[in-house]
C-alpha cells in the first residue's frame, strides 16, 4: 500500500546536521490514506509577495529562471537573484555585461544590472582558499549573489577568515550542519517515501536513470555501497550503488517512477492529506526562488525560500560537500528535520500546481540557532530536530555525483 511517514538519521554534524535518523526513534504514526491522489502542492500554504495564488507567483519565478540561465555564462558573471516578490532579476557582473546576454534576458522579464566586486568564478576560488586554511573552522562557504565576497558559518567565529580567503568575507556565528520516509510504498517507488538500511532511516529523493534502467536518487550519509536499502516493513527496494560523499548522493538500484509523495497541511504544520505528484522536469535552483521539501518525517514544507547556491558546508562524519543550495523557511517554521535527509526538494509548476520539477536532494539542517519544533508524520522526539535553515544538493550536481542522465518523468 502506498503510503507516507518520514525516516531520519541520527548524525552530529559539526555545525550542519545531516538528516538521517536513528532506527530506535519513536515509530511513525499511519499516513493518511489516499497517496495515489494527485493534489495541488502549496495550495494548503499562504502566498507570499502580494500574489493573487501561488501560480501567479510561480509564472513569475519560471520566467525569471529561463532569464537567469541566459545570463548565467561569461567570465565577468558574478550572479542573480530571481526573487519573484522583487519582479525583476537583479544580475550582478564584474565589468561590462555583455549587451546581447541582457538583452536575451529582458525577453522573458525586467532585468536590472548591478556592477559586482568579484565574478562568481573568483569567489568561488576565495572559497577553496578559505576552506583549505580553516578546515574544520568552516561550517559552510559560498559566493554572495551580488559579487561583493563570501558567506561563511562557524561556529564560534573567524577573525582571519579575509585574509586566508583575499575577499571580504561576512562570517555568521553559531551555524551548524546536522544530517536530516512515508512508511509503506511498493514498487516502483517514488520520492519522499521512507527507507531504512543498516544504522538508520531516510527519504527517497526523485527517481532518475542511471545505464539506462530507472533508479532511486538519495543522500549519500544514509548508507555504504553494497547496504540493502528496504522500506520499513522489510521489503527491499534494491541495493545502495555510487555513493558519492563529495555531493552526499547516491543511487538506490531498485525500480522507481517519477512521482512524489506530498501532503497538505493545517495551521499548524500537521498533516490533513496525502497524495503524489509527477515529476515533470528538473531545474537548477536560483537564489529568490521558493521551493518546496517533502520528507519522509516532517512532510511537505513550502514557503522555503533560496538564500544562497554553490554553497560548500563541513559536516562531521561526512566532510566537504559542494554544490548545495542554502535555503530558508520564510515564517521561521520547519523546512527539514532528521529522517528527510535524501527527500526531494521540488519547484512546483506554475501550469498545473499538481506537478513538481525536480531542483535538489536535502541534506543538512542548521539547529543551532535556527531548530523549530517539528511537524509532520514524526514530531519531536529525543533523537530528532527539526530547523528553518536548511542545506540541499541542487539536482544537476547530485545527479552528476552519481552518473544518473535523467529524471524520471512522471
Amino acid at each position: 500500500m502506498r503510503h507516507t511517514t518520514l525516516r531520519r538519521m541520527a548524525a552530529a554534524g559539526f555545525g550542519i546536521a545531516l538528516l538521517a535518523t536513528a532506527l530506535t526513534a519513536a515509530p511513525a504514526s499511519a499516513a493518511p490514506a489516499g497517496a495515489a491522489r494527485t493534489g495541488s502542492v502549496v495550495a494548503s500554504t499562504p502566498v507570499p509577495g502580494g500574489f493573487a495564488s501561488w501560480a501567479e507567483l510561480l509564472r513569475v519565478q519560471e520566467k525569471m529562471n529561463a532569464a537567469a540561465a541566459r545570463v548565467s555564462t561569461g567570465a565577468g558573471f558574478a550572479g542573480v537573484v530571481a526573487d519573484p516578490t522583487s519582479k525583476q532579476l537583479r544580475v550582478y557582473w564584474k565589468g561590462r555585461a555583455p549587451a546581447g546576454l541582457i538583452a536575451a534576458a529582458r525577453a522573458f522579464v525586467p532585468v536590472t544590472v548591478h556592477s559586482a566586486a568579484y565574478s562568481q568564478k573568483e569567489l568561488s576560488a576565495a572559497a577553496a582558499r578559505l576552506v583549505a586554511k580553516a578546515g574544520s573552522e568552516i561550517t559552510s562557504v559560498g559566493p554572495r549573489a551580488d559579487g561583493s565576497g563570501l558567506v561563511a558559518g562557524t561556529q564560534h567565529g573567524l577573525a582571519s577568515a579575509a585574509s586566508y580567503a583575499g575577499v571580504p568575507v561576512t562570517v555568521e556565528t553559531g551555524v551548524s550542519a546536522e544530517p536530516a520516509s512515508r512508511v509503506d510504498d511498493s514498487p516502483p517507488w517514488w520520492g519522499g517515501g521512507r527507507w531504512q538500511s543498516v544504522g538508520g532511516s531516510c527519504s527517497t529523493g526523485f527517481a532518475v536513470v542511471h545505464g539506462g534502467v530507472n533508479r532511486m536518487l538519495s543522500a549519500a550519509h544514509c548508507a555504504n555501497n553494497g547496504n540493502v536499502a528496504t522500506d520499513p516493513t522489510g521489503q527491499v527496494i534494491g541495493t545502495v550503488m555510487n555513493k558519492n560523499s563529495g555531493t552526499d548522493t547516491l543511487i538506490i538500484a531498485g525500480n522507481s517512477a517519477g512521482r512524489v509523495f506530498n501532503n497538505s497541511t493545517n495551521a499548524a504544520g500537521g498533516v490533513v492529506s496525502e497524495f503524489s505528484n509527477p515529476v515533470v522536469g528538473r531545474v537548477a535552483s536560483q537564489v529568490g526562488n521558493f521551493v518546496c521539501t517533502t520528507g519522509s518525517f516532517s512532510g511537505t514544507r513550502c514557503s522555503i525560500q533560496v538564500v544562497a547556491i554553490n554553497q560548500c558546508i563541513n559536516v562531521l562524519g561526512i566532510g566537504v560537500v559542494c554544490g548545495q543550495v542554502r535555503a530558508e523557511q520564510t515564517a521561521h517554521t520547519n523546512g527539514g528535520g532528521n529522517g528527510d535527509s535524501g527527500g526531494a526538494v521540488e519547484i512546483v509548476n506554475s501550469a498545473n500546481t499538481s506537478q513538481v520539477f525536480a531542483t535538489g536532494t536535502l541534506t543538512a539542517i542548521d539547529k543551532t540557532n535556527t531548530q523549530v519544533p517539528c511537524t509532520g508524520y514524526v514530531l519531536d522526539t529525543p533523537t530528532r530536530s527539526c530547523a528553518w535553515r536548511i542545506y540541499y544538493e541542487d539536482i544537476f550536481g547530485g545527479m552528476n555525483g552519481v552518473g544518473a542522465t535523467a529524471i524520471v518523468l512522471g
